[in-house]
């Protein structure tokens, strides 16, 4: 089944030192968007672009515009097992874009904004036992800053990254995972911000043959938070996986746009997200709301491909609103299997029956019920303490609102 899709045609990258050029084929379809790393190719984006349709573009506080000035650096601390490298590039390393080129303003404008980049690289054929624990800390109240962070597998390598994103202020970023043959990535990623902060992130994933991504996605705080993961085979054999957890409180908006690129054939990619929201209602209130946009191309030459993508919210309270929207593409009939489904809903009458009439109370019910929704999820996380935060976290946001 193939989806119509508007948007502009064509991609495009322009030069940047030490970048590699975008070499998608020029054809009408999500692959096709237009990419470039230079902020004025990009038109100011309205509510009427597709692309922003579902953002407030009032609350990004100047990041779409140009006129959101870097008042700070990006604040990015690694710790990393011995043998790993750690470094602080310039903007003219070579090394810098690999992954993908940006695709919206706001990446553009981060990519270009940017003054020292953090590139993290595990060598070939090491396998760590340890994961690489990344802390991304916001520039303060009120503060502005871009970043850029590349994470780097040669060939062979096995590596579990936990990138932890914290603090206030307003903070645009990209990142790259750049994914060599047959290594394995586990990357998570926890956007637990505070109440004001406003984040806009672009992930850029690059597969060599045989490569694995196991790509985990966290979104619990913050004002504003849209994270956009975009996946790339360069050859036979990729293996990506993207799981993501998000959670809205009243006023808050979380959206998650993903686009997974079947370039190669014989590659696999399965997507799946849960959401929960939650909040009060009343003059005076901000509704929560949740975006989901999960788009997958399989291309002409991309036969032997095998692709699934899921996502399901449950609304807790009344006002509370989830925009879903899966879109499939698929331009050869070649393929292994291909599917997407989106359901969104309150809860199961029949699941608070079940556990009502064997004594537990409706509270404890909608507790369980809330708990089990999000365990397909977290239980598939490979770093205990990770899986430990986020039981806690949801049972923080559970006790908002008494559910």
């Amino acid at each position: 089944m193939t989806n119509p899709v508007t948007g502009v045609q064509g991609a495009v990258a322009s030069e940047n030192p030490g970048a590699k050029e975008d070499k998608s084929k020029l054809v009408a379809n999500k692959g096709a968007q237009f990419t470039s790393y230079d902020v004025n190719a990009f038109e100011v984006p309205s509510g009427r672009d597709e692309l922003w349709r579902f953002t407030p573009i009032r609350r990004l506080k100047g990041l779409h515009d140009g006129t959101a000035v870097a008042t700070s650096g990006s604040h990015i601390a690694v710790t990393a097992p011995e043998g790993v490298s750690v470094e602080q590039v310039g903007r003219d390393d070579k090394r810098l874009g690999a992954a993908g080129v940006p695709a919206d303003r706001i990446a553009a404008q981060a990519f270009s904004t940017f003054t020292e980049a953090t590139v993290v690289t595990v060598p070939s054929e090491r396998e760590l036992a340890e994961p690489i624990d990344i802390t991304i800390t916001g520039p303060g109240v009120d503060a502005i800053a871009y970043g850029h962070l590349q994470i780097r597998l040669e060939q062979f390598a096995k590596a579990t990254v936990v990138i932890d994103q914290l603090g206030s202020g307003t903070y645009a970023e990209n990142i790259e995972f750049v994914i060599g043959d047959s290594a394995q990535l586990n990357v998570v990623l926890i956007q637990d911000w505070e109440s004001d902060a406003v984040h806009v992130a672009a992930h850029h994933a690059r597969l060599g043959r045989d490569a694995v991504l196991r790509h985990f996605n966290v979104s619990l705080g913050g004002d504003l938070v849209r994270v956009s993961p975009t996946v790339h085979y360069d050859a036979p054999g990729g293996d990506a996986e993207l799981l993501g957890l998000y959670f809205a409180d009243a006023g808050q908006h979380l959206e998650q746009r993903l686009l997974v690129d079947h370039t190669a054939p014989k590659c696999k990619s399965n997507v799946l997200y849960k959401g929960a929201l939650q909040g009060e209602t009343g003059p005076g209130k901000q509704d929560a709301h949740t975006v989901w946009i999960g788009d997958v191309l399989i291309r002409a030459e991309a036969e032997d491909t095998s692709t699934f993508e899921f996502n399901r919210n449950l609304v807790l309270t009344d006002g509370a609103r989830a925009d879903s929207v899966p879109n499939l593409e698929i331009e050869t009939g070649e393929i292994l299997g291909a599917g997407h489904a989106s359901a969104t809903g309150r809860f199961d009458d029949e699941q608070l029956f079940y556990l009502r009439a064997r004594g537990i109370s409706e509270d404890a019910a909608r507790r369980l019920i809330v708990r089990g929704f999000f365990h397909e999820i977290i239980d598939r996380i490979p770093v205990p303490a990770v899986r430990e935060r986020l039981d806690a976290a949801i049972e923080t946001e559970l006790a908002v609102t008494g559910v």
